[in-house]
């Protein structure tokens, strides 16, 4: 495997994180419309908290899938066609969430604004299940044929791992959205969202730990990669509690970053234990690897001054926007009482 190719291995896995991350508190937000919300004034509170973030956070899972048809467009046939219903569903989800902003902005009734408001919630939480469904069922090894033809059947896809997993992606990222509406909100509503997500940590432990069990025997990566395998892994466990504690003692900003570096925590175990391949077949017979899944090596170079040259800007557009919107929301705040 060249550099080039080594390093788009890794950029690809970092697009991916920095998604789960940043969208991760979208889908988080999203679910807490209904599940902490306690009537429609607090649903468009929330939504108006992550209105001028959502569509620009979105974009990093479609430079990730950008990337990977440029840089491994056999990767990217063979991910895309064998798991092609499921990454429809998440298709559809992101598509309701992305709709129910405007509609619900502009909903001439109670009725339909509640409408668009359950279509956010739906969409916040259908669309992290699937992707973590898909990328847990990933990693158990597919049915493949050695042109990286995949054919994944419903239990390929639906299994005690894929479905841990799913539900795994969907808990942190709940938290995850707690933890940044703690962080927009006022002062007694801020301190309600880390006092609910420090009780719901307990479930996290018993889960992370049936999420370990599993991967251990139904993967290769704790056998191939032991060491980086089992260091990420208590990496995760070391933010899970980071984010635990910081929840207990109020100190919203910890708990934040913490809870998004399990969510990259999770990116990164699934990438390190796959590596060098792209995608891993059942038995092992036909593993795809990144090396004969590339393009050109000219291809490559051009993505890399690409990379060198937006990436900088990129980047300082989402910090900037972040910045210029870091005023804490109330109800009181007549701006947001009429954005939604």
């Amino acid at each position: 495997m060249s550099v080039l190719q080594g390093l788009w291995f890794f950029v690809i896995a970092l697009l991916f994180a920095v998604f789960l991350f940043l969208d991760g508190l979208d889908f988080g937000v999203g679910m807490a419309t209904r599940f902490i919300a306690e009537g429609s004034e607090d649903r468009r509170l929330y939504m108006r908290a992550i209105g001028p973030h959502w569509d620009g956070n979105e974009v990093w899972l479609i430079t990730a899938g950008g990337a990977m048809f440029a840089a491994f467009p056999l990767w990217y046939a063979s991910l895309f066609s064998g798991y092609y219903l499921l990454l429809f569903l998440v298709l559809v989800a992101l598509i309701l969430r992305g709709v129910s902003f405007e509609f619900s902005a502009h909903a001439l009734t109670r009725r339909e604004r509640n409408v668009w408001q359950w279509t956010n919630f739906v969409g916040c939480l259908a669309a992290p299940f699937f992707l973590g469904m898909m990328l847990t069922s990933l990693i158990q090894g597919v049915p493949m044929d050695k042109d990286g033809n995949v054919w994944a059947g419903f239990t390929d896809v639906f299994n005690w791992l894929s479905v841990v997993g799913g539900v795994a992606v969907v808990f942190f990222c709940f938290v995850h959205g707690l933890h940044f509406l703690s962080l927009k909100l006022d002062a007694n509503r801020s301190r309600h969202m880390l006092n609910t997500s420090r009780k719901l940590y307990w479930i996290a432990y018993p889960a992370l730990v049936v999420f370990v069990v599993l991967a251990f025997f139904l993967t290769d990566f704790y056998r191939l990669r032991p060491i980086t395998s089992w260091l990420i892994t208590v990496i995760i466990l070391a933010a899970t509690v980071v984010a635990h504690l910081a929840a207990t003692n109020h100190r919203g900003g910890v708990a934040f970053v913490a809870s998004g570096l399990t969510l990259v925590g999770v990116i990164a175990f699934i990438f390190n234990g796959m590596f060098p391949r792209v995608m891993v077949s059942r038995g092992g017979m036909h593993d795809l690897m990144a090396a004969s899944a590339s393009a050109s090596p000219y291809t490559l170079r051009i993505m890399t001054v690409v990379l060198v040259v937006l990436l900088p800007i990129v980047l300082a557009y989402f910090i900037w926007s972040y910045v210029i919107q870091r005023k804490r929301l109330s109800v009181s705040d007549e701006k947001a009482s009429q954005a939604y």
